[in-house]
């Protein structure tokens, strides 16, 4: 069996970043919802402390066991592309963890090539969170 295309990955900054906020918080999740502004942002927070809905699209696992959520509007958007995310300064007004660090999450997005696109449409659908318990 051949492992599904991977569709979001960490820089290493964000993977540095990620480590430190799960050993002050714990265990983390992303959430990316599509709206304006800072909620254009990949948002982190503690895992169970946002509640993802049912047509919320699971794209991956980052630094080992950190879900990455995007919601079902976005997903229809972005769901040819292969997201990486990064660390850079500034500020997001949003409650994600970052914060209070002095830097936020932001996504880079590149099209899937067309091998990837055509192994994605070979692949089952991605877990929803009618999916996944908690």
């Amino acid at each position: 069996m051949s492992t599904r295309v991977t569709r979001v990955d960490l820089t290493d900054a964000a993977q540095t970043l990620v480590r430190v906020l799960t050993a002050r918080h714990g265990p983390l999740m992303f959430h990316q919802s599509g709206g304006c502004c800072d909620g254009s942002a990949p948002m982190c927070y503690p895992r169970g402390e946002f509640r993802v809905g049912a047509a919320d699209v699971l794209l991956g696992e980052v630094a080992g066991d950190t879900p990455f959520w995007m919601s079902a509007d976005q997903y229809a958007y972005w769901r040819h592309t292969h997201l990486t995310v990064d660390v850079v300064p500034g500020r997001g007004s949003g409650f994600s963890l970052e914060a209070p660090e002095g830097v936020r999450f932001l996504l880079r997005s590149r099209v899937l090539t067309d091998e990837e696109w055509e192994r994605v449409l070979a692949e089952p659908p991605l877990p929803t969170g009618a999916d996944v318990a908690g």
